[in-house]
């Protein structure tokens, strides 16, 4: 008995060649998206970091202000969503059966989360007026513990060594940064403003990692869209609504009547002011984008991680723009910052390796069930 192998059909062998080239632009597309989102995230929170630091050591002291700042900027968002607008997919049969409900079920997750993200941002700003930086970004650290726990139960989030690892290695670079600028700062800070300002910043930190747990749960389960379109129009909705808290909060708080004294008494003028207060703005929401892009395309530990990575980096552009020094352990932190950072994208990296493996045996075994080969006796 013979057995003959028949060769693979031309037109199969080009499908696989296709099929492989279509795999390997569509990985290089995910890091390139992957590496800008880390880009607008780094670069805008770092700017508006500096900046809100800028705007309180040169008089400026409303905290419904420095809460307005972080979302106001949101308008700026319709720039990209016009000229790189997203084709989208089609609904599913529930959602096209039942718009009107999905809808309104979009429409109160934005509202929801909106409000959140204001009285998130509020306290942020108590925390960072109460609290000496290099505490701030101690206890804004802690963000990763309470994410791990929000991504465990909220997203399925599994934990691997590498990313424990990086877990660890980035909470000991904030809190060796803290610990030693603690240790070099002086006081001045009623007891009592300072515990507020403590617990307020850890509490920002908890709700800031269930907003980012929440989001994702929202882009898995209800609005089930792969568009960059979705990802600002998120950002976009709940930014609305964050600013509307704020200005609620500025009229009935009435901060609003000192900003005329708060401008003209800031130590750089009026249109130092007003700038401070613009770029705040337009940084915070480069670094939203960077926020949700990661949420969306990667996984809210991950975009957890990266904003954790920018607390050690703020310090080395305050040597550049404030002139403070450097010194040995404000390196270290740095360096441990940067592998953890590493030890987390090479973990995201084996994920998905794994994935397209696993993508390219299906496909595999997909081709030569409908190929053209046999045997004959």
């Amino acid at each position: 008995m013979n057995y003959l192998i028949f060769p693979v059909d031309q037109a199969e062998s080009v499908s696989v060649t296709t099929t492989t080239t279509s795999t390997i632009k569509k990985r290089w597309q995910r890091w390139l998206l992957v590496l800008l989102n880390i880009f607008f995230l780094l670069t805008g929170q770092t700017a508006a970091t500096l900046l809100g630091r800028f705007y309180y050591n040169q008089g400026g002291n409303s905290k419904w202000m420095a809460t307005f700042v972080q979302t106001a900027g949101f308008p700026f968002l319709f720039i990209p969503l016009l000229l790189f607008p997203s084709n989208r997919q089609p609904p599913s049969p529930a959602a096209a059966a039942t718009p009107p409900a999905l809808h309104l079920k979009i429409a109160l997750i934005y509202l929801g989360l909106g409000i959140i993200i204001g009285v998130d941002n509020l306290m942020y700003s108590y925390g960072l007026l109460y609290v000496p930086v290099s505490t701030y970004s101690l206890i804004c650290a802690t963000q990763l513990a309470f994410n791990a726990v929000f991504s465990y139960y909220l997203n399925s989030q599994k934990f691997t060594d590498y990313i424990l690892n990086s877990v660890v290695l980035l909470t000991l670079s904030a809190a060796i940064l803290g610990f030693n600028e603690a240790a070099e700062s002086s006081g001045g800070v009623p007891k009592g403003k300072y515990v507020i300002g403590f617990m307020l910043t850890l509490g920002a930190s908890a709700t800031y990692s269930l907003i980012l747990s929440l989001m994702q749960l929202s882009f898995q389960k209800v609005i089930r869209k792969e568009t960059f379109t979705v990802v600002l129009e998120m950002q976009i909705y709940t930014s609305l609504v964050a600013t509307c808290v704020a200005v609620v909060g500025l009229f009935a708080s009435g901060e609003w009547k000192g900003l005329k004294g708060e401008m003209e008494g800031f130590a750089k003028g009026k249109v130092s002011y007003v700038m401070t207060l613009v770029w705040t703005g337009l940084s915070w929401q480069l670094a939203s984008v960077g926020v949700v892009g990661l949420i969306f395309v990667v996984s809210s530990l991950f975009s957890n991680v990266i904003s954790t990575l920018a607390l050690p980096v703020v310090p080395v552009f305050a040597v550049i723009f404030f002139h403070e020094k450097m010194g040995g352990i404000k390196v270290v932190a740095l360096l441990l910052a940067i592998w953890g950072f590493a030890s987390y994208l090479y973990q995201d990296y084996l994920d998905y390796g794994k994935a397209k493996k696993a993508s390219e045996h299906v496909e595999h075994l997909s081709g030569h069930r409908g190929g053209g080969g046999g045997r004959e006796c």
